[in-house]
């Protein structure tokens, strides 16, 4: 099957028109070489180039990209040795210039993070290594940014992701961890017996001045009861007083309101008489002692004196 002139044209037009046009996608640029030389940079979207003429030379993806920095060994100021590694992250900014400006930016940062690690640790002693993780990424980055200009790459952060010391010092530096938490352990405990025992004083004086004020308040209700009792003691012994006064007072009134009635005086005498006699028969049975008067054998005479005792009042 032999094909004519027309075919050959219309495969050439294809080709060329396929050549002609180029899609950049988006975060992309793409680096054009005219006959072997620089000519432009092609952003995203559709874009024309002379076929034959023109060459993609570079692609170049303007994303941010991590980059995995190998591990080093890296010696501190105290001469330990250190196994780092760390995560480097970039993006390009210039195409141009990351496409001539160094034959390889990725191993040209990379490089460079390491000698620059390694130059930012050897400053400083063990621990700090591990306290100053953030000075040292900073540091490292101010670095690579600076150097990184001129290959059209700007390095944004950079990470360590592991400081790894030898066995020995890790266990060393284990051992003067626990000893640290022992050591606060033991601050702990003391300064809660401490605190326990500032407790208990201050408990056992509040309970002592609790208890004292108690036994004031006691002390001063027992005066106040004692004080009530002899107040109410004096006025119930006045008032008994003042009953058998009024008491003795109605009687001796009655007495007299009696004397005054028919025959109330010969009662009254009558009375007397009789005490008179009783009187004398209780001293016989109360002691060994008898006092006698002088007519006792004259019952007659004892009884009429003692009638005699209640004389009426003179008539005026």
């Amino acid at each position: 099957m032999e094909f004519g002139f027309p075919f050959f044209f219309l495969i050439t037009a294809v080709i060329f028109i396929a050549k002609t046009f180029k899609v950049v996608p988006q975060q992309h640029a793409l680096i054009i070489e005219r006959l072997g030389k620089f000519h432009a940079v092609l952003q995203p979207g559709l874009s024309f180039i002379v076929p034959f003429i023109d060459r993609v030379a570079y692609n170049l993806s303007l994303k941010e990209i991590p980059l995995d920095v190998p591990s080093q060994i890296c010696i501190t100021r105290d001469n330990t040795q250190l196994q780092v590694d760390g995560l480097l992250y970039y993006q390009v900014t210039d195409p141009k210039l990351a496409s001539y400006g160094t034959s390889d930016y990725v191993m040209a940062i990379t490089q460079l993070a390491q000698t620059t690690l390694r130059s930012v640790i050897g400053k400083l002693e063990l621990d700090k290594t591990f306290e100053e993780r953030d000075d040292i990424n900073a540091a490292v980055v101010n670095a690579l940014d600076e150097a990184a200009r001129s290959w059209g790459v700007k390095v944004l952060r950079y990470e360590i992701k592991d400081l790894t010391p030898p066995k020995e010092i890790l266990h060393s530096m284990q051992q003067q961890i626990t000893a640290e938490r022992e050591k606060r352990g033991r601050i702990a405990q003391s300064e809660g017996v401490k605190q326990e025992q500032i407790n208990l004083a201050t408990g056992q004086r509040e309970a002592s001045i609790q208890r004292s004020e108690g036994e004031r308040q006691a002390a001063i209700n027992a005066s106040e009861g004692e004080k009530q009792a002899a107040i109410n003691k004096a006025e119930g012994e006045a008032e008994a007083l003042r009953l058998v006064a009024r008491a003795t007072a109605e009687a001796i009134h009655m007495v007299a309101q009696t004397i005054k009635q028919p025959g109330g005086l010969e009662a009254v005498n009558l009375k007397v008489a009789e005490q008179y006699v009783a009187a004398f028969a209780n001293i016989a049975k109360e002691g060994n002692t008898m006092l006698l008067p002088s007519n006792a054998s004259d019952i007659a005479g004892m009884v009429a004196t003692a009638m005699s005792v209640i004389k009426p009042p003179a008539q005026s």
